[in-house]
């Protein structure tokens, strides 16, 4: 293989970072990380950096948060750079074919679903609620279009129980995913990996996740609840309204015992966190 090639990285979450980490133990730092502005975060609205910023700052890649791809100086920067590749890994925005374009490899996406299955902005969370195994991820060639190049590697990705919440599964999705995402940069260099186009008829849908999903019915299926709340634990956490006064109720543990959706603890509106026995005891 040639020389390590130049990267440019767009990624946003946590699950950005686990996926940076993994190249930068092979030995591929990306020498530009492109990620979303600082948004106010939190009760108190306080200006938070984005994780794959903190990573890029932490180990001195240079970091770019523009609000708007289309912006002539940062399309600039893109071009100057010569870049190999563009790795994106849950940047968030949509990317247009013009920046797909600009590297001498082409754009690579990590997606977290076995694809052409669970295409769009939830695979894990999806996954986890539909109860669909199994898992993995998938390395593709970016397009025009969401989710839809062709592969360049794909994994099945096996768990230690099942179901997992959305952050332990988005955690070993994306070490995986960082593992291929070396290999198929390697392969596309060596010219050892060609890209298949996908089976788009098989194609499904994981669809943008919003704030009040996370309402519980706790009358519904127990096993759906418990899906339910391992998917949505991180956000938009699963929550329900409790009383004559409709207090908020955050279930923060859970459980799935003999049949029966169980709550362990819970965060009422304005207080700390309690066992599920200590809220009932107070709230009779």
């Amino acid at each position: 293989m040639e020389k390590k090639p130049n990267i440019a990285f767009f990624g946003t979450p946590d699950r950005a970072v686990i996926a940076l980490d993994a190249l930068k133990r092979a030995g591929m730092m990306p020498s530009l990380v492109i990620t979303q502005p600082d948004r106010p975060q939190g009760r108190k609205l306080i200006l938070t950096p984005p994780p794959a910023k903190v990573w890029a700052e932490k180990e001195g890649v240079s970091v770019l948060q523009p609000e708007n791809l289309a912006d002539k100086t940062f399309k600039k920067t893109l071009v100057d750079g010569k870049f190999d590749f563009f790795v994106v890994v849950a940047y968030g925005k949509i990317i247009k074919q013009d920046i797909l374009d600009m590297p001498r490899f082409g754009s690579i996406n990590l997606h977290a679903s076995l694809l052409p299955r669970l295409r769009g902005a939830s695979p894990i969370e999806t996954a986890i609620l539909t109860d669909e195994r199994p898992t993995g991820v998938t390395i593709i060639l970016m397009d025009k279009f969401m989710d839809h190049g062709p592969i360049l590697a794909q994994a099945e990705v096996a768990t230690p129980h099942w179901p997992l919440p959305a952050e332990e599964l988005a955690r070993l999705l994306c070490e995986r995913g960082g593992e291929l995402l070396v290999e198929s940069m390697k392969g596309i260099m060596t010219g050892s990996i060609k890209p298949i186009e996908q089976d788009h008829s098989k194609a499904t849908l994981a669809k943008k996740i919003a704030k009040e999903d996370g309402l519980m019915d706790l009358s519904a299926d127990a096993y759906k609840n418990f899906l339910k709340w391992n998917a949505y634990k991180t956000w938009p956490k699963s929550y329900m309204f409790v009383g004559a006064e409709k207090t908020r109720v955050t279930i923060t543990d859970a459980a799935f015992e003999e049949g029966r959706f169980v709550i362990k603890k819970v965060i009422p509106e304005g207080k700390k966190e309690m066992t599920w026995t200590e809220f009932e005891r107070g709230n009779k």
